[in-house]
């Protein structure tokens, strides 16, 4: 695939994912692994708000002048694409039902069909300390994902890590995620309405 359509497929999907609050204004990340030791991911001067607008970035495994201009979030990806071979594409992403579901249960597990049939239960990693989390981030991400053969990981308060061979997929999880979240948050509400 060349660049170009890679890069188009990134700013389509950072659009969308930002229009459903996965994203903020400068918050969250999004790349692709380009060459066996290269991936394209956004700059930390990225606005998700814009077809066309989204600023990326082409990194070197080995790291030079062009990581000062790169997402907080590269020193991630790169572990993840050093450790696990299968990602060709990685998302960091705080959608609010997901992250907010987070902050009180140590599972989620969907009780919607699409979320029981396509990602069942998942287990939500708790980061201990915010104070010292982007020191620990790239090593303790890639490894859960690797030693726990899972594409998707959801930390406390802090968002979700999805990786896939295809962006689609990738993008699909996440949005079933989501929903399942919000869907388990709705049906909370009405249960603790239902007993006052």
């Amino acid at each position: 695939m060349n660049k170009t359509n890679l890069k188009h497929r990134l700013e389509t999907l950072a659009l969308s994912m930002f229009r459903k609050d996965f994203f903020g204004i400068y918050h969250g990340s999004i790349s692709a692994k380009t060459e066996s030791s290269r991936f394209l991911i956004n700059t930390k001067e990225a606005v998700f708000d814009a077809l066309d607008d989204l600023s990326l970035i082409e990194l070197y495994f080995k790291k030079d002048y062009r990581w000062n201009q790169a997402s907080i979030d590269a020193k991630i990806h790169f572990s993840i694409y050093s450790q696990i071979s299968e990602a060709k594409f990685i998302c960091f992403s705080m959608p609010q039902f997901t992250t907010a579901y987070s902050l009180k249960h140590d599972l989620i597990t969907p009780k919607d069909y699409f979320g029981f049939k396509e990602i069942g239960t998942i287990e939500v990693i708790d980061p201990k300390q915010f104070e010292d989390w982007y020191d620990r981030a790239d090593s303790e991400i890639a490894y859960y994902l690797q030693t726990n053969k899972t594409n998707l990981m959801v930390i406390r308060g802090y968002g979700v890590y999805a990786y896939s061979r295809d962006i689609h997929e990738m993008a699909k999880k996440l949005a079933i995620l989501e929903k399942s979240c919000r869907l388990l948050m709705l049906d909370n509400s009405q249960t603790n309405f239902d007993t006052e």
